[in-house]
């Protein structure tokens, strides 16, 4: 799905939910319109890799966006929006692991995280798509929200509401993992 074409979707269910609740559209279309372009594509990457589905990536960012429009957050500008927002999406992320299933995320084919990834194609992504596959999500969670976003420790913390001390071990235990995978090549095809 392109941005082009879910900013609509958004919009649409923005105009929906507005008639139904006061606290919505606290922004206008315009500066929502360039949030969501500056903000779209690192969140479905988030989602995406994390769930290792990008449908569920796909319909997760919408139902983000349609929440942060109508919470009554305080608007402390966009580095706070942008992290508000990834929490909504953790959030909903974590309400959709506790629903019961049919079927698996984990059964998405290892290919996908060669054409999961938007930007430019390197080696060392070809090389951790496996590798990060093979990690929990927590750790594939972490791992993302610290090196792909650059959030601090603190501000992990609030979006995956661990606690603040926590973040440092648990990060250092992802990476440890990560790197243990690719000394042993689980991370190449064999």
């Amino acid at each position: 799905m392109s941005l082009e074409s879910t900013i609509p979707q958004v919009l649409a269910g923005e105009a929906a939910l507005a008639t139904a609740s006061p606290a919505c559209l606290e922004m206008d279309n315009e500066a929502f319109g360039g949030f969501y372009q500056r903000s779209a594509r690192p969140l479905w990457a988030y989602l995406a890799r994390i769930s290792s589905d990008p449908a569920l990536a796909d319909d997760l960012m919408q139902e983000s966006y349609v929440r942060f429009l109508c919470s009554t957050h305080p608007n402390d500008g966009e580095v706070a929006d942008r992290r508000y927002l990834f929490k909504i999406a953790t959030n909903l992320l974590r309400d959709y692991w506790r629903r019961p299933r049919l079927a698996s995320v984990h059964e998405v084919p290892e290919e996908f995280f060669a054409a999961a990834d938007h930007s430019a194609q390197s080696d060392s992504h070809a090389m951790l798509g496996p590798v990060f596959a093979q990690l929990r999500p927590r750790d594939r969670q972490l791992l993302w929200l610290a090196y792909a976003e650059g959030y601090s420790h603190r501000e992990i913390a609030e979006i995956t509401g661990l606690a603040s001390a926590s973040i440092r071990l648990l990060l250092f235990r992802a990476r440890r993992k990560a790197a243990q995978l690719l000394r042993n090549g689980s991370g190449r095809d064999s």
